[in-house]
């Protein structure tokens, strides 16, 4: 099967390719360098105010 690579949009072939769904480690790192720089994100529902920052009960 020949897919699309997802940053450089080079088709490449999809059985063995060690980098998939990338062509390379070069893109494989740029989009690793993409959700590290905040650039990606998983949309979630925001938190009310002071949730995020409560201390975990001691068990």
């Amino acid at each position: 099967m020949i897919v699309a690579c997802p940053i450089c949009r080079k088709k490449v072939e999809w059985e063995g390719n060690s980098y998939r769904p990338f062509c390379s480690d070069r893109c494989r790192m740029i989009d690793l360098g993409a959700w590290v720089a905040g650039e990606y994100s998983v949309p979630a529902e925001a938190l009310p105010s002071g949730e995020d920052t409560e201390e975990p009960e001691n068990l």
